[in-house]
């Protein structure tokens, strides 16, 4: 009941963000009845079946990972004073936290079971009643205990994402007014960040990768592991590469924004690039490995539009609707970090308002680091999604 009183009265942009994330989750409990219904309908072919439920799991990942974003930037998990004198403290937040994307996804999910009944011509009376009746396979009765079990996947992986994230992050200090009504920030000036770790070993796994990649697209037809769509079978290996490429961009993507943040200040910096630079490197754990993904996700999307863009070889809709999530949840992670990252940083912000910064700089430090981040993984994007499809291309 505090769950549901707090979403009532959130900000309207906080109701947004949850309700994207149910959004997501509806997409991805449509995905997963589809290949419930395609299994029930075809029982002959079951590795078919099989391989797309595991295709499934591509956006419920980015879902899950939305959903954590989300929960990390509700104004309702910060821990406070007040709260923790009346019992809630950062577990109890946690908790609620939990609680409050478990409420969003179900809601997701119960809105994918109507519209999957509702086009397989289960549910009468609305239009496009039984519009999709062939593909979803509607002559097959589907298992409650299958449909209950699939819908919900996301709701208890996103709440224990959820709860696991925020009881690991450090508690973040939040700001009291002292006796005068001025608001004191909690550390005046940051210290500064130790350089991210992962950067060798995600520059090994993307290497690794490629090599998987380049290797199997010289054997045979290979294994196939076809898509849930239109596209023709693909090498189970070269999937693999692909997976090991994304890893490693996710891993080397704090490694690589704070690099980004050092060249910033290297060539005798001024005052914005200095800050620009800093920040950048201080925020390279939160935004780094968001921005690591959706460099992957893009790569992806690039080499497969290469692949298959131009052929006679179209995405099916489960394909189309599998790549909308994947990318509008990647992208909405990465916008969802960054306000996290601005929030963190607002005292700083205040304190150097404070002591007479003029508020163009912090507006220039903010454009810099975004050109920056752009002008370092753009290219890094562009040339990952070449050599990965460079092997595969006739």
């Amino acid at each position: 009941m505090l769950a549901l009183r707090l979403a009532r009265g959130s900000h309207p942009l906080v109701l947004m963000r949850r309700l994207l994330v149910a959004a997501a989750s509806a997409g991805v409990g449509f995905l997963l009845l589809c290949a419930l219904g395609y299994a029930a309908g075809h029982p002959a072919h079951s590795a078919g079946s099989v391989l797309r439920l595991l295709w499934c799991f591509v956006p419920l990942a980015a879902t899950v990972q939305f959903a954590v974003a989300v929960a990390r930037t509700d104004p309702s998990t910060r821990p406070r004073s007040g709260l923790s004198a009346v019992g809630l403290g950062p577990v109890r937040l946690s908790v609620l936290a939990a609680v409050s994307t478990a409420v969003s996804c179900t809601l997701g999910s119960a809105v994918a079971l109507l519209f999957f009944l509702h086009l397989r011509g289960d549910l009468s009376g609305l239009p496009f009643d039984g519009a999709a009746a062939d593909l979803l396979g509607a002559d097959a009765p589907l298992p409650a205990a299958a449909v209950l079990l699939l819908l919900a996947l996301v709701p208890v992986a996103a709440a224990t994402a959820s709860a696991m994230a925020l009881r690991r992050s450090p508690v973040r200090a939040t700001s009291e007014p002292d006796d005068t009504g001025e608001l004191v920030p909690a550390e005046e000036i940051p210290a500064p960040a130790a350089p991210p770790s992962g950067l060798p070993w995600g520059v090994a796994l993307t290497a690794a990768g490629l090599a998987v990649e380049a290797y199997a697209s010289r054997g045979g037809a290979g294994s196939p592991f076809p898509l849930p769509g239109k596209l023709d079978s693909t090498p189970a290996w070269v999937l693999v590469g692909w997976t090991l490429t994304a890893i490693g961009l996710a891993t080397a993507g704090p490694g690589l924004t704070h690099l980004c943040g050092r060249l910033l200040q290297t060539a005798r910096p001024g005052a914005v690039r200095l800050l620009a630079g800093r920040v950048l490197m201080d925020e390279a754990r939160r935004v780094g490995r968001p921005l690591g993904i959706v460099c992957a996700v893009l790569s992806g999307v690039v080499a497969a539009f290469a692949l298959y863009g131009t052929g006679a070889r179209p995405f099916g809709p489960l394909t189309a609707l599998g790549a909308v999530l994947v990318i509008g949840c990647t992208t909405a992670t990465l916008l969802t970090s960054a306000l996290e990252a601005r929030q963190a940083r607002a005292e700083t912000a205040r304190a150097l308002l404070r002591l007479g910064a003029p508020a163009s700089a912090l507006r220039a430090a903010t454009a810099l680091r975004a050109a920056a981040l752009l002008l370092f993984f753009a290219p890094l994007t562009w040339v990952i999604a070449e050599l990965a499809a460079l092997p595969l291309t006739p």
